[in-house]
């Protein structure tokens, strides 16, 4: 396993991060421990998870999952790195959603119960509210860290100038402020290049992409249509068939490469400077297996050149679209 530091952070993180969002409504508990245990003794030791993950009738499931499995000790807590969030609506109470202090407060003791831990190392917020000053934001986690509740604050779906404005604020009050940003991004997606890069590099901190395979479009999705090994419906399907020519480009230049095109589409994502660790959210183990393979594939400068003329990127901006 590949280590590297989360942002300008102290913290060593893997390379692979496991997203635990199927824990529950689609993995079931054992399975569950089952792929967290293999996880970990494949060297990966940042774990992703959330509040609200669990389904709608059952928020916080993922975490209680994840709780137990804490529970059996043999070092799973202290061989983790566990990354939660808070923002979603968990009841219909007005003050338990987004990111008011108090909101912070009771959140940040309830993951804590339910993950069966006395400290969570990175607490994100899911969301921008929009509704917050970030002093009362900064302030709630400032106690909480002198509490001994969490360790960093990270950030999840800002905008560019999200981040500038919470590093700027943490900046007046002397305190560290984000030390990561998790994102939507891949080979499909890359809007981020745009704006949110630019101020994650510029203040420090460590890319977290979810989705990396674009919901399994970058997985082979073609080849696995025409063996009949998987049925795309829905928005998915008018995607692929919108994207077939690229995507089919994209499936025939893996081959090419000698690698499985959900292998290339993580290693792209590895290759990124701004990139720590890209989130894989595995139903199975064989998903799991998967996704450690790409950290075997190499891209060189010409795989890379010809991934971007698939999926053509951006500059940062305004270069991106002015002089």
């Amino acid at each position: 396993m590949q280590y590297t530091h989360l942002g300008r952070s102290g913290l060593k993180v893997s390379r692979l991060c496991l997203g635990t969002m199927n824990f529950g409504p689609k993995t079931e508990e054992e399975a569950s421990h089952s792929i967290m245990d293999s996880a970990l003794d494949s060297g990966i030791n940042f774990f992703d998870t959330a509040n609200v993950y669990g389904g709608a009738e059952h928020r916080g499931w993922t975490e209680e999952i994840i709780g137990r499995w804490f529970a059996k000790g043999g070092g799973r807590r202290e061989r983790t790195v566990i990354a939660t969030k808070l923002y979603g609506t968990m009841t219909d109470r007005p003050n338990e959603s987004k990111l008011s202090a108090l909101n912070i407060r009771r959140a940040l003791d309830a993951s804590l119960k339910r993950l069966q831990t006395d400290y969570i190392d990175i607490y994100q917020f899911h969301h921008i509210d929009r509704d917050t000053p970030w002093d009362e934001i900064w302030q709630a986690i400032e106690v909480a860290v002198q509490q001994g509740k969490i360790l960093y604050s990270g950030s999840s779906n800002f905008a560019g100038w999200h981040i500038a404005q919470a590093q700027e604020a943490a900046r007046r009050r002397n305190y560290t402020g984000l030390v990561s940003e998790q994102s939507i991004y891949n080979l499909f997606r890359r809007e981020l290049e745009l704006e949110v890069i630019p101020a994650a590099q510029q203040y420090g901190l460590g890319l977290i992409p979810w989705s990396p395979l674009q919901g399994g479009l970058l997985g082979g999705v073609l080849k696995q249509e025409e063996q009949g090994v998987r049925r795309t419906e829905g928005r998915a399907l008018e995607t692929l068939k919108k994207h077939e020519d690229q995507i089919r480009q994209y499936e025939d230049f893996a081959g090419e490469l000698g690698h499985a095109p959900g292998d290339v589409a993580l290693a792209w994502l590895l290759h990124q400077p701004a990139v720590t660790a890209p989130i894989v959210g595995p139903r199975t183990q064989e998903q799991l297996d998967s996704a450690i393979r790409a950290l075997d594939v190499t891209l060189n400068e010409d795989a890379l050149k010809r991934l971007d003329d698939i999926f053509p990127g951006h500059r940062p901006a305004p270069e991106d679209y002015a002089w």
